[in-house]
Order: C-alpha cells, then structure tokens, then sequence
C-alpha cells in the first residue's frame, strides 16, 4: 500500500488541454473519488496515475518513487475498467488468477489467493464458470477480484459500476465499500455519479473542465460548496439556482422580492441593482399555506409558486413549481404524505440561514 501525489500534472492532446494544474496527495489507505461532468479530466487522470497516459508536464508519484517514466506494469497499481475486460474462454478462477501467473507467482501462492479472493466476493461457488455465464454483478466482481488478488499498491477504479442495473450498482457499491474496509488499499475511484462519490468516498475531487473546483469530504462539500458548479453537481435532486437582483430589503427574484434579515443585508456588502445567482437545495424549501393574506406575503424567506409536475416517491414527494413570469422550475421535496395538484398555487418559505449567494459571472460563492 502507498500514497499517491499528483504535483502540477498537465496533459495535452495536440492543442487541447485535458487537465491542468491537477495537485492533491491522497494518503495511504484511503478511498478517493474523481468526480465531474462528462470530459472533465477525471478518467484521464485515472489513465495517467496508471501509466496509460503520459503526464505532458508535473511530476507523479506512488508511495516515495517518482513514477513519471516508469512502465505501468512496474507501477504495481490494479486497474478495473468499466467493461470488466474478463477473458471470455478462461474461468473465473482462472481470469482471477491471470495476473499472478504472468508475474510467474508460485502456483500454491495463486491457488490459496485465488480462493481467498474468491470467498470475499461471494464468488466461491462459481469458480468454474465462464464469463458469459455469470451475471453482469458477478462478472464485475471477477474483475474486481483479478485486482485484488495482485495485492497492488493502489486500485484504480474506471466507473466500474456504470453497466449495472440500479439495484445491483446499490448492492456492489456496498460491497464496495465494505472491501475497502477489509484490505485499506489505497483507491482511486472515478465516476460521473455523485450518489457513488458521496456515499463512497474518503474524500471527493470535484473536477470541470479539466481543472480541480474543490477539495474535501461528502458532507462538507454538500454544505460548503466552493462555487456554483460543485453547489449545482452535488445533490440529488441538484441546488436550486435562482437568478436575482439585489435590493435593499433582500432579492427580486422573477418581479418578487424575497426579503432577508438585517443582518444577512450587513453580511452581503452587495450593492443596489447587482445581479446575483441564489442557491437553495430543495430540502431547505417549505410549504406554507396559500398566499392569501398580506401578512404571509411580508414574511422574510417567502416566494409565491405555482404547481407544475408532482413526482409521489413514496417516503417523499419531489414538486416541480415554477415563478411567476418564469419558465424555471424549482424542486421542493417534501413528506410523502403532501396532496397537491398541479396548477396550485403555494407560498414557498426559504431556509435562509442556508441560502448561497454566488457570483454570476465567475460562479464563485459570495454567502456565506
């Protein structure tokens, strides 16, 4: 097992940066997750850590041994690709096995790992069977095994659970997770899904573009978002966005004005008539009741809305509603239990001790 630092690792392709400045140091025994839109960089870094790529500029390292000119195979790193890559004419003891015997490892030492390996991922019983005959859960622990029995440094996993079925990617996932625990190998895990970033992680890199938003655990990087893009990426359903302009008592948001406390007025240092994006996540969003009466109109928080799609999923209700004067829609989530139709019209009340207020233009969060 080993570290891995990255310090100012750049790649090119011809004209076109893929990932820049990429610097973090990710300690031994960890679990770390690469997480970004589509062409973000991450699974080029991914590539690269292993040596399938080649670092243009910035330098690499694995435990305390640079490892910018060295051959993948002499990295002793274990990468698990998305499409499993299983030998389709070998057993699953077999492909598990296959890295070991191209090391020329003693065949007592394969056999005894092979069958570890192989009770770990409740894989023991099918042993003798082929690929094509096991599950796509079952294939992608094969290739999950054939890594682990390597005993690498570093497992490096390429969205390994994209292929599954929504309940089987829970289940491996979980397994995952707890794997990770048993062996406390250093892992690199990289993905576009951010429910796998936050319920695996050690600690997530947001990347866009090719370049690092943020830094730190799930829940820190759930409540203190560094920008709008890492706020929007991170949550499910994602941070509502509203575009606003600054007033003295609070926000026009769509030709209303959301009114904000005091304090929070102090805290801005915005000035009058400055464009603003407002933040708010739909589980800080509440219902009141209809905005009937001039005394609910002038509560601090308060935006009037409009029902559009109700989305019933069981334990809770997700509600699509818009503003007047506006086709965007927000997500509110809400109790099971909540009976609305759409065209109702409902007074929302914000959570504004955890409302973000972020920059338009450069998405950097202004609050808090």
């Amino acid at each position: 097992m080993a570290n891995v630092r990255l310090e100012d690792i750049k790649r090119r392709f011809n004209n076109v940066t893929a990932i820049e400045d990429i610097s973090f140091e990710i300690p031994d025994g960890e679990f770390w997750v690469l997480v970004g839109p589509s062409g973000c960089g991450k699974s080029t870094i991914l590539r690269t850590i292993a040596g399938l790529e080649t670092a243009t500029s910035g330098k690499l390292f694995i435990g305390d041994r640079m490892v910018n000119n060295i051959p993948a195979r002499q990295r002793d790193v274990a990468m698990v690709f998305q499409n499993y890559a299983l030998y389709p004419h070998m057993t699953v003891a077999q492909n598990i096995a296959f890295g070991l015997q191209m090391r020329k490892v003693d065949s007592k030492v394969i056999q005894d790992r092979v069958s570890t390996v192989a009770r770990s991922l409740s894989l023991d019983k099918l042993l003798d069977r082929k690929p094509k005959q096991l599950s796509g859960g079952q294939q992608q622990r094969v290739a999950l095994g054939r890594a682990i029995a390597r005993q690498p440094q570093v497992f490096l996993l390429d969205e390994p659970l994209s292929n599954l079925d929504a309940q089987l990617r829970d289940d491996t996932r979980a397994e995952l997770k707890q794997l990770h625990q048993n062996l406390g190998i250093t892992t690199i895990y990289v993905t576009h899904d951010q429910v796998e970033a936050m319920t695996l992680a050690d600690q997530i890199v947001v990347l866009n573009r090719g370049r690092i938003q943020q830094i730190g655990d799930p829940q820190t990087i759930y409540e203190r978002p560094a920008n709008q893009m890492v706020a929007s990426f991170l949550g499910n359903p994602p941070m509502n966005i509203l575009p606003a302009i600054y007033q003295q008592e609070g926000f026009d948001v769509s030709g209303q004005l959301l009114e904000i406390p005091v304090n929070l007025q102090q805290n801005l240092q915005l000035h009058q008539g400055q464009n603003v994006d407002l933040g708010i996540r739909p589980e800080h969003i509440y219902i009141n009741e209809p905005p009937n009466s001039r005394e609910r109109q002038e509560e601090l928080g308060v935006l009037s809305v409009n029902v559009k799609v109700i989305e019933p999923l069981g334990r809770e209700t997700l509600i699509r509603v818009s503003l007047p004067n506006s086709s965007a829609l927000l997500n509110v989530q809400v109790g099971g239990g909540v009976r609305l139709r759409p065209g109702d019209r409902l007074s929302l009340q914000l959570d504004l001790s955890q409302l973000f207020v972020f920059d338009p233009n450069t998405g950097d969060r202004i609050l808090p």
